[in-house]
């Protein structure tokens, strides 16, 4: 195939600078001063650039950027845009990829990462992190590694998705979720899972007041619970805790194994305790 019409160290200005692009190469040049410079575009290359301006890449398919900044007014940046690799990004705008399909990101820091990565499908992320609430609402198909966030309400609606050595610093993280395994990662914020369908966490700490609630098909494998109370809740459960979890309250039923448990709240009225087997190691 030819090689790729070059653009290179331009002022790009104007609404949909370069509207409608195909098979080009676009190396450290700034989109500024207009909506959508890329819309519609397919087959794009971008390269050491700065988007400054609104909407970006908007219905586009085979795009790959590397070493590109998003500022702050380049707000929902790519949205409807299929086969995209994001490499060594800086993001300041929010509410960025929505209803993408076929998202690579790697090596990313998101500054303001409200409400990003909604209605997205296979997605990879990895070495990636993000601040913002809102993170990843409704996507299917993830694959994360890596990864840090400081948000609440994460990862929403989400299905099939798997994480690994990745810190969460999340309220709410997992609700309405289905599918979710999570490895090696750290944890910490309330009402961890509630709502959710068939959420495995394997070798994971965790700190969550009133965490993995309300739960159909609760795994946990080799996790410690950290300052966590009220755990459980109304969740069919297979849970093996290594050392203390502070309280349980009414589970469903499974088992629950750990080394020990500070208060077992079992309400007859509520749910029957002979469903739930729980043992009491002893082990730190």
């Amino acid at each position: 195939m030819d090689e790729k019409k070059l653009i290179k160290q331009e002022r790009l200005t104007g609404e949909r600078a370069l509207f409608g692009s195909h098979h080009i190469k676009v190396v450290d040049s700034i989109f500024e001063d207009g909506e959508s410079p890329l819309k519609e575009s397919s087959d794009i290359e971008v390269e050491g650039s700065m988007f400054r301006w609104k909407y970006p890449l908007w219905y586009c398919k085979d795009v790959k950027t590397t070493d590109c900044y998003w500022f702050n007014m380049a707000r929902a940046g790519v949205w409807y845009t299929d086969n995209i690799e994001v490499k060594n990004a800086l993001i300041e705008a929010p509410k960025n990829f929505r209803r993408c399909n076929g998202l690579t990101l790697d090596n990313v820091t998101f500054t303001d990462a409200e409400e990003t990565l909604w209605n997205c499908s296979d997605v990879k992320i990895n070495r990636v992190s993000a601040k913002g609430d809102y993170f990843a609402m409704n996507c299917s198909n993830l694959e994360l590694n890596d990864f840090s966030l400081v948000g609440n309400y994460s990862f929403d609606g989400v299905r099939n998705m798997t994480v690994r050595n990745s810190k969460l610093l999340s309220k709410d993280a997992f609700w309405n979720s289905e599918n979710v395994t999570v490895y090696d990662s750290f944890i910490s914020g309330e009402y961890l899972g509630w709502n959710a369908k068939n959420l495995t966490l394997i070798n994971c700490t965790i700190e969550s007041l009133q965490g993995m609630c309300y739960i159909d098909n609760l795994v946990m494998k080799n996790c410690k619970l950290i300052n966590t109370t009220l755990a459980f809740e109304y969740s069919t459960c297979d849970v093996q805790i290594n050392g203390k979890v502070d309280s349980v309250i009414n589970p469903t039923s499974g088992t629950i194994t750990a080394g020990e448990i500070g208060e077992l709240i079992m309400e007859r009225d509520k749910i029957d305790p002979s469903k739930t087997i729980i043992t009491v190691t002893g082990a730190n």
